[in-house]
């Protein structure tokens, strides 16, 4: 029986993330952690967007074949943000799970 194809989500361990991000630029990274979590901590040179505000993806993402990585605390939201992605419409989304498993540089919000 056939009951519809269901999006799967391709991963990368954080390291692995680690290093595509420093060889390749054109990396879209998104942190989709709720606001005070973000600005207690995250991924230089990642865009905030929100779980809960994923529908917003088209304005701060350039294209729809753009390599989108999607991280989050601990790789939970984070795959329910790629599924949705998906669902936008985005060919090139991977979770790479939670930034507790991040080893690299974190940025803090003035202030936090």
């Amino acid at each position: 029986m056939f009951f519809g194809k269901t999006a799967s989500v391709s991963s990368l361990s954080m390291e692995e993330a680690r290093r595509e991000l420093s060889q390749d630029p054109s990396i879209c990274l998104i942190d989709v952690r709720a606001e005070d979590e973000y600005a207690s901590g995250h991924i230089p040179g990642s865009i905030h967007l929100p779980l809960h505000r994923l529908s917003l993806a088209p304005g701060v993402v350039p294209g729809k074949d753009t390599r989108v990585f999607v991280y989050c605390l601990s790789g939970a939201r984070s795959r329910q943000a790629c599924l949705t992605l998906a669902k936008l419409g985005y060919t090139n989304v991977t979770n790479i799970g939670g930034i507790l498993d991040w080893s690299g540089k974190i940025e803090r919000m003035v202030g936090v």
